[in-house]
Parts: C-alpha cells; structure tokens; sequence
C-alpha cells in the first residue's frame, strides 16, 4: 500500500518516504513504525502492539517506541503523532491510500542514513537484479549480526567461567560449615580478616581500598528455623549491588542452589559493569525468561520495572512472584512479593490496599522469622500512617524498624529508621522528637563507632531543619567535611547541589565553583553541577555539550530527575542552537512525575509544557 499525506509518499511494503518525488532517509524500524501508524489511523496503537509489531521476538524496552516516535515527528512534526497518556500513540495528519505500483530503489540496509536521491523508473531486470542485490546484502548483513551475536554469546560465556567472588565470613554460623567450593563457572576466594558486619558499615572507605584485589565481594548472614537453613546475601562489585535470600533443608542444599544462582551470566554483569535502566530491565527479563524458577531473578525483574516507573508491569510481576513463592512453599519469598504490591499500591495512592498488602507480608516473613525484611516493611507502614496523619502510628512503627534492626544486628537499618522518624517528626510539627531521635542516632554512630561519613547525616538533617538558606549552609558545610574521604556518598551529593544552587543565587559565583572543581568522578550528579553553573556564568555555546553530557549520563545511570531538569533546560535553548526541543519536550511527556511537574510549574507553563504527570 502506497500512502499520500502533505507532501510525502510512503510505500509500506518497501518502505521507501518520499517527498515531492525525492527519497528521504528513514532508518528500517521507524519505517515500519510509519507503515503500523498509517494502517491504524482510526485507533490508538499501545507501546506493547508496537513493540510487537515492529520488533516482533526481538527483546527491547519502550525506549525504543519513544525514540523512534521522537525521529519520526522530527520528520513530520511534532503534531503528526499524537501522545495518550497511559494508552500509546495515534497518526494525526489525514492520508490517503493509493493503490499503484510499487516505488523501486537501489539497496539500502536498515540502518543506512543517505542523502535524497531522485527516483526514476527501472525496468524489469534492473528490479530483479535489485532483489538479488538486495538479497544477497541482507544475507551479508545478517550472517555479520550472527556472528556478532555469537561472539557475545562466547564473550559472556568466558566471563561467567572465570567470575570471581571474593567471600567473607557467613554471620550467624561456623566458618567451616560455609566454605564456599569452586565450580565450573565460579572461582571463590575466602577473605577472612574483614567482618560482613565492618565491611556493610565501614563500605564505601574499605571496598575502595580491597577492590583492586577483590572486585566482587559476597556477604551473607545465616539463620535456622524449624530445621531450615536460611540465607541472606548480599554482592558488591564495581558497578552496582545485587542481593538475594535462599533457604533449604540443609546447609549443602542452600550452597548448591547460591551456586546454581550466581552462576547465571547477568549477576556477573550486572554487577561488573555498567548499564542503563531499560538495558538492564531487557537483560532482567531475558534471564526470568531462561530460568523462571528463580524467585530472586523475578524479584529483581520487580524492581527493574519499578526503576522505570512502570507500576503495572511490576505489579504483575509482584503477583506473579507470590504465586511461585507460594507454591514452593517460600515464605521468605511471598513476603517480599507482598511488600513490593504494598510498595506499588502506595505509589499509586492506594493507602488501604497498601496496608493490606503490608499486613500480609509481615505475616509471611514472620515465618520464616526473616528480621531484616519485617524491619523494612514497618518502615513502609509509617508513610502510610504519615499520610493517614497519625503521627502516634508513624512513631511506633519507626521504633518497632528500629527494634527489629537491632536484633539482627543490622546497624544501617536501625540508624535509618532512627534518622527517618527524626523527619517524620519535624513533618509533623514534633520538635522535641525531631531533635531527640536525631541526637539518639548520633549517640548510637559514636556507640558503634562507625566511620566518619555516617555522622554526616545528622547536620545534613540539621540543614533540612533550618528555614532559611544562610542558616543551611554551615550545615551543608559541615556534611561536606565529614564526607570529605567519600565525596560521591548520597548526603554529600546532595549538600553540594543544596550549596552550589545557594551560591549561584547569590552570585558567589567562586564558591561555586570550586565546590564542582573538588569533585572529579565522571557522573551524572557531577556534570549536573557543571550544567547549573555553566547556566547562570557562561555562554550558551558553552553550556550545550554540558547539558548534553549530563543529559547522557542521567539516562545511563537511571537518575530520572536529572534527566527531566537539562531536558528542560534543553527546552528553553534558541532555535539556532540546533537542539531539537521536540525531543526533550517528548522526554518531559512521557517521564515527569506530578511532584516533578509542580516543582516547575512557571516554566512548563511558559513552554506549554504543563499536562498531567504520573
């Protein structure tokens, strides 16, 4: 079929756009995108019809729809595909079908990008050599992809054969009951002169400092329970974390199924390199799709899609992971399927089915007597209670977190739920408290005698208390001396925006700047930084390959509120500073939250921005 719309003509069986007789360039998959949105102009095309339409069994993330929707309104305009929130895409502009014969023209492969050509008529032969031609070159091509392919096949083999874990003492047990053995596709090493207790406490100064020799680090806590063995455990590599919990009759039994676990490619990968949300979620699904019986990999998959914002997805990812758990007999595993709906339901502002669904974890993890994970969902019960305003219920849950932290001898958790009702306590109007459970917080931190850089979060919330932005600033000061030694730790990341957006408001503009020069780690929060100052002392030429590069880096490392601020930013540059603002205003459409949206009202506003978020 032949489609005719403004200027253009679109043959969708060879995918060839052309305009006023002239070829255009279009890549392969944004051609049969344009062939899917001109057959069904009478309906909404969801992302999932186009995923599967368009990509059919190959495994990619809705990025790719939006990417491809966004080069093809480049092409047509912003107006000629039409967003519905929540339900997909429609074409706008009117077309009409032309039954006639096809348009022919000399190979291009589908990522091929050419400068217009003239299409003149060919006779027979021509057309025949053509296909032939066009044969022979997607053959080529293909047979390149396979090999490619193959070789990452046999790249990753070669990877998980030789993934190395470095282990430290299991807690909760004999060392010589939990000696870890080699396989065929894990090398265990045994580092028995640092605690799992110092090294989750004292991580982000000691890793650095042993990563060189051991780049992967496994700790592990054990417990038994009605004659079952229970393990947490948890993974620390140069690009991310990973955790996961087993049980088993026996002691054996549970070491065979952490083999059996971390022996799957993408927990090599995952955590020794780098990868942004989507391509890990793609990674994500295509192990649950290989191993379906692993309950961690599922759980995981749930949070993948939780990064992303895509609620239903980890909903039903949830539920399913509660079936399976619940058929295996895995109370461990129910439980955290329970918490992750609780969690779902309460970020679609559904507070009673969330506690519903909390009640019912607590009860499941209450099996298994898993103290950790009950500690986290009581602190989730205090939000709720937050929003019911009852702030006697907020209190008691914070406490009983903190209770249940501290039988497990959880340092991290109880001083988080400590530090949080300190929060809760000033948003509800309780000074006394508000003060008390921080200095108690910082009592323990002394009693524990924890590195310097958890002490930074006590003036870090001292700052938050203060009303005016002259009194946080020696707060914030404070924060970034106790981090000194980890500058790139949450609280110092977020002190020096606090302090660097303070002092680009009030033109001490040297200030500043030598808080971004002091900092030298490639990543996003860090060229955020450069970008803010780079708005308010420099020349737009300047400030575009800024924006562009933290705009980059917040996509790769899933920092969405980054990315949403320099899209808008990138929104307001000139014409002439070639951006293409329809990109970035499509980014801020599909991926701003309502908080988000509200925090920058004026300025969505004044760019015709401003629709419902999610």
């Amino acid at each position: 079929m032949r489609y005719q719309f403004d200027d253009f003509e679109f043959d969708s069986i060879d995918l060839i756009l052309l305009r006023a007789g002239t070829a255009l360039a279009i890549r392969h998959n944004e051609a049969k995108l344009l062939a899917l949105l001109l057959a069904n102009t009478h309906r909404v095309l969801s992302k999932e019809e186009i995923l599967d339409q368009v990509w059919q069994d190959k495994v990619v993330s809705e990025q790719a729809v939006f990417q491809n929707i966004s080069h093809l309104r480049a092409l047509f305009g912003n107006d000629a595909i039409k967003t519905f929130a929540k339900r997909g895409y429609q074409w706008q502009r009117q077309v009409t079908g032309v039954n006639a014969a096809p348009i022919t023209r000399p190979l291009i492969t589908s990522d091929t990008v050419h400068a217009p050509i003239t299409v003149t008529p060919v006779d027979t032969d021509v057309s025949a050599r053509h296909r032939v031609s066009n044969w022979l070159g997607v053959s080529l091509i293909s047979l390149l992809v396979l090999l490619a392919f193959v070789f990452v096949l046999q790249r990753d083999e070669a990877q998980s054969e030789s993934f190395s874990i470095t282990y430290l003492p299991f807690e909760g047990s004999e060392p010589e009951q939990w000696q870890l053995q080699d396989t065929t596709q894990l090398n265990f090493t045994s580092l028995t002169t640092l605690s799992a207790a110092n090294f989750r406490t004292s991580q982000e100064l000691v890793y650095p400092e042993v990563a060189v020799q051991h780049p992967v680090i496994l700790t592990a806590s054990v417990r038994q329970v009605d004659a079952l063995w229970y393990l947490t455990f948890w993974l620390k590599g140069p690009a991310g974390q990973w955790q996961g919990v087993l049980h088993g009759a026996t002691s054996q039994a549970v070491q065979q199924k952490l083999y059996q676990h971390l022996s799957q490619p993408v927990v090599a990968s995952l955590l020794q390199h780098a990868h942004s949300p989507d391509l890990k979620l793609a990674m994500l699904t295509q192990a649950h799709q290989r191993t379906p019986e692993d309950l961690i990999l599922l759980g995981a998959l749930v949070n993948a899609y939780l990064d992303v914002h895509e609620l239903e997805k980890a909903m039903a990812m949830a539920e399913k992971l509660a079936v399976l758990a619940k058929a295996q007999t895995n109370t461990q595993q129910e439980g955290r399927a329970l918490a992750y709906q609780g969690e779902i339901l309460l970020r679609k502002n559904l507070v009673d089915l969330s506690l519903i669904r909390l009640d019912m974890a607590l009860q499941a993890l209450e099996v298994s007597q898993d103290l950790r994970a009950q500690s986290d969902v009581w602190h989730s019960r205090s939000w709720l209670y937050h929003l019911q305003r009852d702030y006697g219920q907020v209190k008691a849950s914070l406490l009983h977190s903190a209770q249940l932290a501290r039988q497990t001898q959880d340092i991290a958790r109880e001083l988080d739920a400590l530090t949080y009702l300190s929060i809760m306590a000033s948003k509800n109007q309780q000074d006394d408290d508000k003060y008390h459970y921080l200095r108690l917080a910082e009592e323990k931190m002394r009693d524990y005698e924890l590195p310097v850089y958890h002490f930074a979060k006590v003036p870090f919330h001292y700052a938050i208390f203060a009303d005016k932005p002259a009194d946080k600033e020696p707060h914030y000061r404070r924060v970034l001396e106790y981090t000194a030694l980890t500058p790139n730790h949450w609280v110092a990341q977020s002190s020096r925006k606090s302090l660097v957006r303070y002092y680009l408001r009030e033109a001490r503009f040297e200030e500043a700047e030598s808080l971004i020069t002091s900092v030298r780690q490639d990543n996003a929060e860090n060229a955020y930084l450069s970008v803010m100052y780079a708005a308010a002392v420099q020349t737009q030429a300047e400030l575009l390959p800024l924006a562009l590069r933290a705009f980059e880096l917040a996509q790769l490392s899933g920092e969405r509120r980054i990315g949403l601020d320099v899209a808008l930013l990138l929104c307001q540059m000139p014409v002439e500073s070639g951006v293409n603002s329809d990109f970035y205003a499509q980014y801020i459409s599909e991926h701003a939250t309502s908080d988000w949206r509200m925090q920058n009202e004026a300025q969505l506003l004044a760019l015709n921005l401003m629709a419902a978020g999610r």
